[in-house]
């Protein structure tokens, strides 16, 4: 392969490659939906147990937010598939791809605060220290290379070989 047809991509007109996208994000979705819809019934059960009354009230707090969150990350990684029924067949494809990506971003950003959120509570609860906001810190940040950092870095190192 020429760097000239590296550099073209697909031959493919402009619904076939909706088309393709549209498959590979609700792939995408699938995988982190599994994630949040785990941790989100996680969530909702916290509250009735038994030592929920005897958090105090920062830790409430922080499980509320967290719930809130959660509640709003599902919203948003969901949002795609609506999308897609509710403009199906009205040929605006493209335009619902980039949209359901968009949510789907939104969605991995909103995942992120969530996980750290779950995680400072849990931390908290289990363990009491004042290490924890560290230790949840670098949990982030180890989030955000995978998730961010690094695929970043290698779309820049790739797009621009040649």
């Amino acid at each position: 392969m020429t760097q000239q047809e590296r550099r073209r991509g697909r031959d493919e007109t402009e619904e076939e490659r909706a088309d393709r996208m549209w498959g590979e994000l609700i792939q995408e979705v699938r995988v982190a939906q599994t994630g949040v819809q785990i941790l989100f019934g996680f969530l909702l059960t916290v509250v009735f147990q038994q030592k929920y009354a005897s958090l105090s009230q920062a830790d409430q707090a922080i499980y509320i937010v967290t719930v809130v969150l959660g509640a709003c990350t599902t919203g948003a990684l969901i949002g795609p598939v609506s999308l897609h029924r509710l403009v199906s067949g009205r040929r605006v494809k493209p335009q619902a791809v980039r949209l359901a990506s968009r949510m789907t971003f939104v969605g991995l950003l909103l995942l992120l605060v969530t996980m750290g959120s779950s995680l400072l509570l849990i931390l908290r609860v289990a363990t009491n220290n004042g290490y924890v906001p560290y230790l949840v810190t670098a949990v982030i940040l180890w989030y955000l290379v995978c998730w961010y950092g690094l695929p970043l870095w290698a779309r820049r190192k790739h797009s621009s070989d040649g």
